[in-house]
């Protein structure tokens, strides 16, 4: 039976904004999710009939999509939003999840791999990348059946690169976007991919009316691969006419190829100020921010961080510049403690299992070396706890925001907005949050160990006053885009 079109605007990700959990007796009990997508497409009402298309990621979501087959989920479950869930045969969806967009485009993106031994594309690799394709497809196919004529697509991130191509072949008449998430790497690193992945995943954007990116960086970038891979014609600023190879000095507005421009537009996502500051004074919240206190002690500064363990957040380094920070500077020895919060990531990989269990390792190597009976010098925490992390960044003194790529990082945003005090910033220049925090930011190459740990002694050494002073216009610069305008920004632009 064919879906009736119904849907003037739709959303396509890969997580959507529930999650199922199937029971022994066979019942579903939906968990709602949040994040920036969640809180932005409530902006736009209920009565647009706006559709939510994701994949199911377990058993029970497959379930939930079974039991639901070419209709939306219970809007029980959903907060009142429409959402289309797909039942992809689990070994596609692996395949592509796992195997090209965590393992490849993700790698790509954050410079992440290990060149002497890494990548190697081989047999396996092309039947990952037919399933990522597959993937694609069927997204395509849904978003096809759901959308009224006219009407406009926002598609999310690189687990979803070649939809807009492919929605395109099937509904010319739709309005496209393309939103990365992620950095996107420069042309001789992007080259490491086989010259028709590398091509198609650039096709594929470029099949959309527009590709928006969370810096001009990474738009820029964008723009570069396009050029050196496609020969696309790049448009400028103050360079209507385009420049035909990429190398103007204005920044890149448009990707002309093939006969189509698709628009470029910069939207970098902020902080979401109402929900933080209302969420991080609740009664949890409180809770556990006597608890960091006791564990921390009287009369001691913190470095605080937040991140999951995931291999371009850089916490080895981090742990490795506060190490050097209590060899260098004994005088802060038992007067701070390295607040570190490293919430496991896709353990379905062994790369990433290892790296979890190198953090714990270093944290434990750190405390033998230097703790004392009265104080321990790094807290380590490894469940994740949304109220612990806003406590942390109520009574951070510094945070350290160190990754070695990262499209904006929210967490160097969300210090700035919960802070009681004000909190000295370290930040890596490699995230994208630099180019709208960096002045108030005390910045650091994320390779740069001994360079980051002086710049955690000056951030310990930093005045209240200076601290406060800075830590004010952070937050204004890390609110200026919430979620809902961020996301209403990119409808209006198409």
């Amino acid at each position: 039976m064919a879906v009736p079109r119904t849907a003037p605007i739709l959303v396509a990700s890969n997580r959507g904004p529930v999650s199922y959990a199937l029971g022994e007796d066979g019942s579903l009990t939906a968990r709602r999710g949040g994040g920036g997508l969640v809180s932005g497409l409530s902006a736009i009402g209920p009565d647009a009939n706006a559709v939510w298309v994701c994949a199911a990621l377990g058993e029970g979501d497959r379930e939930a999509a079974r039991r639901a087959g070419d209709s939306h989920l219970n809007p029980g479950d959903t907060g009142g939003q429409q959402v289309r869930m797909l039942d992809i045969a689990p070994d596609v969806f692996a395949a592509a999840y796992n195997g090209i967009a965590n393992s490849v485009l993700w790698f790509i993106h954050h410079l992440l791999y290990q060149t002497p031994v890494e990548p190697v594309f081989d047999a396996e690799f092309a039947d990952q990348w037919a399933a990522y394709e597959a993937y694609n497809a069927a997204f395509a196919d849904a978003l096809a059946e759901e959308a009224v004529d006219e009407a406009v697509v926002l598609v999310q991130d690189y687990h979803l690169a070649l939809v807009p191509a492919m929605l395109r072949e099937r509904r010319p008449d739709l309005r496209i976007g393309h939103f990365s998430h992620t950095p996107w790497a420069p042309p001789d690193y992007y080259r490491l991919l086989p010259d028709d992945v590398a091509a198609g995943v650039l096709r594929g954007i470029l099949g959309g009316d527009r590709a928006a990116f969370l810096t001009e960086r990474w738009a820029g970038a964008f723009a570069d691969c396009c050029a050196a891979v496609l020969g696309a014609e790049i448009v400028r600023d103050g360079d209507g006419d385009g420049d035909g190879g990429g190398n103007g000095e204005g920044a890149a507005t448009a990707v002309r190829f093939e006969g189509r421009e698709t628009r470029l537009g910069v939207h970098g996502l902020g902080a979401d100020a109402d929900f933080l500051r209302q969420r991080s004074r609740q009664e949890d919240v409180d809770e556990r921010l006597t608890s960091l206190r006791a564990q921390i002690g009287p009369d001691r500064k913190s470095i605080v961080r937040v991140d999951r363990t995931e291999l371009s957040k850089n916490i080895v380094r981090g742990l490795l510049a506060y190490r050097r920070l209590l060899e260098t500077h004994p005088e802060w020895r038992e007067r701070v403690v390295h607040v570190a919060f490293a919430y496991p990531s896709r353990q379905d990989l062994a790369v990433y299992r290892d790296y979890t269990e190198r953090v714990r390792r270093i944290a434990e190597e750190i405390n033998a070396e230097y703790g004392t009976e009265g104080w321990t010098p790094v807290a380590l925490h490894v469940k994740d706890d949304f109220a612990r992390s806003l406590a942390a960044y109520r009574l951070a003194d510094v945070a350290l925001v160190n990754p070695i790529r990262d499209g904006m990082n929210l967490v160097a945003k969300e210090v700035p907005v919960v802070s009681e005090r004000g909190c000295a910033l370290v930040l890596s220049r490699e995230a994208g949050a630099y180019a709208e925090l960096g002045d108030d930011a005390l910045v650091v190459n994320p390779y740069d160990v001994e360079a980051t740990a002086r710049a955690l002694d000056e951030a310990l050494r930093m005045s209240d006053g200076e601290r406060a002073d800075r830590t004010k216009r952070l937050a204004a610069a890390a609110t200026a885009l919430p979620p809902q305008a961020w996301f209403l920004a990119q409808l209006r632009a198409l």
